[in-house]
Formats: structure tokens, C-alpha cells, sequence
């Protein structure tokens, strides 16, 4: 799919950049004139990928953040958030509701969050070398714009 218009953050792993790294996903996906209702599932989406990469990626040290937004044809925003952390040893398990590597205040819910406010969602990792979430969502066009 073509790519019409792109950006891409780059941010240490501290927790202030979460709602920056979301605010600026949500401006970015204005010009496509998103509802209400699709900005907050963005944002959503958002702050679950940056959170796990500053929570899980970089447990005892600071580390690089990098948020890419993408506006594809067809009306669609994706966003990848990438890494350099310590990646993930089973994709598939920390996939799992409820499976957290973090303390008893995580939930384990931040990857069936992402899926459930977007489209697709694809996670690549690797041990030591980091973690890629790609996560795409058509914006529906409104009537009369």
C-alpha cells in the first residue's frame, strides 16, 4: 500500500513520553478526520505499545523509543512502535491475556487492548534485540467530507 504521509518520533524510554508519544498519534491522524470515537481507540492503542516498550523493553535502564505514523491509501493509519530492548522470548505467551513480565500492578492486557481498538496488530521480536509492534486501523470516511 502507498504510503501518502509519514512521521516518526524518537523518544528516551521514560514514562512522560507516553502521552506525548499518544497526543502526537492522535494529531497526526486529524487529517484524516478520524470520529471521536477512532482517536480514542488510537490513542489507546497507542499508550499500550509505548507503555510496554518503556515497562518491559528497558526493566532497569533507559533506552530509544521510536513511534512511526503512517497514513496509507485506503484511509489508513498504522503505527509502529519499536524498540531495542530485551525483546521477547514467546511472542505468542505474552500475547496471552493476563500474562504480564512485569509487577503485580501490570495487567497483561496491553496486547488483546491494541487488538481490540485496531484492525491488525503484528509483533516481531527478538531476544536482546528488541521489539516491533505494527498495528494498522482504517479511519472510515464520514458522510459529506
Amino acid at each position: 500500500m502507498k504510503i501518502e504521509n509519514q512521521v516518526t518520533l524518537e523518544f528516551p524510554s521514560r514514562s512522560a513520553n507516553e502521552g506525548f508519544a499518544r497526543t502526537a498519534a492522535a494529531c497526526f491522524a486529524a487529517q484524516l478526520d478520524p470520529t471521536l470515537e477512532e482517536v480514542n481507540d488510537i490513542k489507546t492503542a497507542v499508550s499500550e505499545a509505548v507503555t510496554n516498550a518503556i515497562v518491559h523493553a528497558y526493566p532497569d535502564t533507559l533506552g530509544k523509543v521510536s513511534v512511526k505514523l503512517r497514513i496509507r491509501e485506503g484511509h489508513v493509519l498504522e503505527i509502529v512502535v519499536k524498540d531495542w530492548g530485551v525483546g521477547i522470548a514467546d511472542v505468542e505467551q505474552a500475547r496471552t491475556p493476563l500474562f504480564t513480565t512485569g509487577n503485580e500492578e501490570r495487567s497483561g492486557m496491553g496486547f488483546t487492548i491494541m487488538e481490540s481498538f485496531m484492525d491488525t496488530v503484528r509483533v516481531r521480536s527478538t531476544p536482546g534485540k528488541g521489539t516491533t509492534v505494527t498495528m494498522a486501523r482504517k479511519i472510515s470516511r464520514r458522510a459529506g467530507r
